[in-house]
């Protein structure tokens, strides 16, 4: 049994990833802003020590939460922010992604903690895969504040344990669906139960996915298996197109998806006057990630496909009190 922190526990990964490490007979501590985030399932932190440590960046005190602890789970982040309006994005995406993660890997370095597990982001690899599924030794180049502020996180991992015997294991998820979503997909399956006709039929792409449960499961992974180390991909078991995916949420949730094709130029000039930067990309381009390292070195493998994956998002959709209180991805 280990001894685990898990940051950003009540948001959508920690909504899974805890009862998840609970079931395995780990020992969890979980690191909340604070204890009463709304729409949390009940029970969520039954038999889990709590620590609120407020906001988190370079001056978040971790001392009490880290304390016996053997192993840090790390999802906690500012993620994307739909209307972004500070005048300075990236100083506030660095101040939690990126000097907020240097801070607790020092706190848990010299508390002697083992093994650290950040959840990173694709996005630190940009918005398109350029025609071949993204590879760990690709060099990053993100596209946006967040990525930018992810990477930075990354590096910074990587520096404190270079400094010591504190192993680091990064994981680059793709999009991140299941119950508690927010977000694009939130907002598209509001979209999708008033079953409009959209012009998106003729999108050819291809998209990585990882539902929160499957993600969970590879953070499990990686916490017990004595080989994990380094940066690893994960995703679902299969890519799915933009329209398909658009269809199967539509049955998922029980609506008809009505699509018809557009001229992909006219989509992009759509999206560059209506939306922000960067939704042409995730609409219509490609963002694949080959989760072939994780497989080989891990022997991990999705245990759950996207049809449960999407069943259990609809099922938590189908709840008023659940669907308009979408949490936070990390």
């Amino acid at each position: 049994m280990t001894q685990v922190l898990v940051t950003g526990a009540s948001g959508l990964v920690g909504r899974a990833l805890v009862p998840a490490l609970a079931a395995a007979g780990h020992d969890i501590a979980v690191a909340v802003r604070r204890p009463d985030a709304p729409g949390l399932p009940p029970g969520l932190f039954a038999d889990t020590r709590v620590h609120v440590v407020g906001d988190i960046g370079p001056d978040t005190e971790w001392d009490a939460a880290l304390a016996g602890v053997e192993a840090v789970v790390h999802l906690a982040a500012r993620v994307h922010v739909m209307k972004e309006g500070d005048g300075d994005p990236l100083m506030l995406y660095c101040r939690v992604n990126a000097e907020g993660t240097a801070r607790l890997a020092t706190a848990a370095a010299a508390a002697g903690v083992k093994r650290f597990v950040l959840v990173s982001t694709v996005k630190v690899m940009g918005d398109s895969d350029r025609g071949r599924p993204l590879t760990e030794d690709q060099t990053p180049a993100p596209a946006d504040a967040y990525g930018l502020s992810k990477w930075a996180g990354e590096k910074a991992l990587l520096d404190v344990c270079q400094q010591g015997r504190m192993q680091s294991v990064i994981l680059r998820p793709p999009l991140v669906y299941g119950p508690g979503v927010k977000g694009n997909m939130l907002n598209l399956l509001k979209l999708l139960r008033w079953a409009p006709p959209l012009p998106l039929a003729g999108i050819d792409n291809r998209r990585s996915l990882i539902s929160a449960a499957n993600l969970a499961d590879a953070i499990a992974c990686c916490l017990r298996h004595p080989q994990a180390g380094g940066i690893y991909f994960v995703r679902d078991a299969e890519d799915v197109s933009t329209p398909e995916l658009i269809r199967r949420l539509g049955a998922a949730i029980g609506r008809p998806a009505r699509l018809f094709p557009a001229p992909g130029v006219v989509l992009r000039l759509a999206a560059a006057l209506t939306g922000p930067s960067g939704a042409a990309a995730r609409l219509l381009d490609s963002l694949r990630v080959d989760d072939a390292k994780i497989r080989r070195d891990l022997g991990w493998t999705p245990p759950y496909d996207m049809v449960q994956g999407l069943g259990e998002m609809a099922s938590w959709f189908a709840s008023p009190s659940e669907s308009s209180t979408g949490v936070a991805s990390r």
